[in-house]
């Protein structure tokens, strides 16, 4: 468990502006998301395969790299980053 905290000379209570802060990068994020997840299915209808299986044939060099498998990899990945920090701000709690 990581612990943050915050000190502030302003008047105003820090908590709701933090608060409203990291719920508003995640709704940034959630949309990232699901802009993401649409551009992996529009790959997997273009090439009749699943992401998950691209992965596999494309890491164990079986399939041919072309600049839409690049793309394809590079949303994948994107993807992957997006869904952990949207865990990591979903599982911040204030301690007060």
């Amino acid at each position: 468990m990581h612990e943050l905290k915050l000190i502030s000379n302003c008047e105003h209570q820090l908590k709701p502006i933090v608060a409203a802060a990291l719920e508003n990068e995640l709704r940034l994020i959630e949309a990232g998301i699901r802009q993401t997840e649409q551009c992996l299915l529009k790959f997997e209808k273009q090439f009749q395969l699943q992401t998950l299986d691209f992965i596999v044939g494309y890491e164990n060099d079986e399939l041919e790299e072309t600049m839409d498998f690049i793309e394809w990899i590079g949303e994948f990945r994107l993807l992957e980053r997006l869904r952990e920090k949207a865990d990591t701000l979903r599982n911040i709690r204030f301690a007060n």
